[in-house]
């Protein structure tokens, strides 16, 4: 196997690993904002600091999202590149 073609394909790897990782992050925050609710807790400072604990999940597991997903990006468009790159050097 090639230079490009190992390149290629341990990009190609990395990306789908990178989509994986995502979509596994976005389940998480899907199931963290399920159990979220939206109401005030007067009474019960129980459910109140739990509320607040989830909140605190979301909002420290969105700065992971997207940057996972920039790197996805940068990573699939730099395959396209390669991939580009070597067919208009074969033509």
């Amino acid at each position: 196997m090639d230079t490009f073609h190992l390149t290629s394909f341990v990009f190609l790897i990395g990306s789908g690993v990178l989509l994986a990782i995502w979509i596994c992050l976005l389940i998480y925050r899907g199931t963290l904002e399920a159990h979220e609710d939206d109401q005030l807790f007067l009474a019960d400072q129980s459910l109140a600091a739990e509320q607040r604990e989830i909140v605190t999940r979301i909002e420290r597991i969105n700065p992971v999202i997207r940057s996972v997903m920039i790197s996805w990006i940068v990573l699939a468009a730099a395959s396209a590149a390669l991939w580009i790159w070597q067919g208009l050097r074969s033509f």
